[in-house]
């Protein structure tokens, strides 16, 4: 079960500048849906509003089309990043270029709809200061992507984070408070959602329903999701070394198991019968210390990574157009 902190909650107004923070990589395809369905629907936002996005270091077309959108809107930002760093570091560039009050960082594809802001919005008001986007469904999806997802999500919160709600993404409005305290954390292998969590702040949660992709391919095949799974697990959780440690247990106890057996068939005269149990076991303890060796290998490698003190991402340029709307 959760233990959330109770938090006095104060209502706020409405932000004086609503910032929406969009990474994409390779969205040529959806670029003109995407401009048509926020240009029909920010009008219906009570407060200016500033569009970022995250150009990824994309291979397509996407910088030049969204540079051309920018001319003809001031509210669009364009972040060119000097190549593609990934997808959780160029939404931390979106986070940290947006000026608004409350920032809402979401996906380029239009999975998330846009208005579900409204509600987020409206929880910004009551005094929460993160609303995240819950899927009640996912339309437009496989059975197996659909379990996977349900899956990782559960066994993270059981195992990894207990606090992380379950069925979540990045979709979600952060207040200008909570953005400047996630500033100050450090990582480089980042875990947005893990992080807004860790952060305590009053969160809560907005359903809705999961669009299906209106172009282009997903940018989180199931390979990527492995890895972002696992990056997840440790930048997040020192549960995989402990689970090491507990295979070492387990192979000493294989190891004491067949030294008793060892022992009785020699005093026995059955000393070759144990060859094929003992090559068994060999191979376990094998495998079991060179599983350890590489999941302690992973953690020294981020260390080793976090000790350069590279930056998280590099923005080449910036581009925005105000002198024209």
């Amino acid at each position: 079960s959760h233990r959330i902190t109770q938090h006095f909650l104060e209502s706020r107004p409405y932000p004086l500048l609503l910032s929406i923070v969009m990474p994409m990589f390779n969205e040529a395809p959806l670029t003109a849906i995407l401009r048509e369905e926020l240009t029909r629907f920010l009008p219906e936002i009570k407060c200016p509003v500033e569009v970022v996005l995250v150009n990824d270091g994309s291979f397509d077309q996407s910088l030049f089309q969204l540079i051309e959108w920018a001319r003809s809107d001031s509210r669009i930002h364009i972040v060119h990043l000097s190549r593609n760093f990934g997808h959780q570091a160029a939404a931390t560039a979106g986070l940290e270029y947006a000026t608004g009050e409350a920032v809402i960082l979401m996906d380029a594809d239009l999975q998330d709809p846009l208005p579900v802001l409204h509600q987020m919005i409206a929880k910004y008001c009551e005094g929460y200061d993160v609303v995240y986007g819950q899927r009640a469904s996912r339309l437009g999806e496989t059975v197996f992507k659909k379990i996977s997802a349900w899956a990782f999500y559960r066994f993270f919160m059981k195992f990894i984070h207990r606090d992380i709600p379950v069925d979540t993404g990045d979709f979600r409005l952060l207040s200008r408070q909570c953005l400047a305290a996630m500033r100050r954390m450090g990582e480089v292998h980042r875990f947005l959602r893990g992080m807004v969590t860790w952060l305590g702040y009053p969160q809560t949660a907005v359903l809705y329903d999961r669009q299906a992709r209106v172009a282009g391919e997903t940018k989180y095949p199931l390979r990527k999701m492995i890895a972002f799974a696992w990056t997840a697990a440790t930048s997040f959780s020192d549960l995989p070394l402990k689970g090491s440690l507990y295979l070492g247990m387990l192979g000493i106890l294989l190891a004491m198991e067949e030294s008793v057996r060892a022992l009785i068939n020699y005093a026995l005269g059955y000393t070759i019968s144990g060859w094929t149990s003992l090559i068994i076991l060999n191979s376990l303890i094998g495998g079991a210390i060179l599983f350890c060796l590489g999941i302690m290998g992973d953690y020294i490698g981020k260390i080793y990574v976090a000790s350069k003190d590279r930056p998280i991402y590099l923005v080449a340029k910036s581009y925005h157009f105000p002198q024209r709307r």
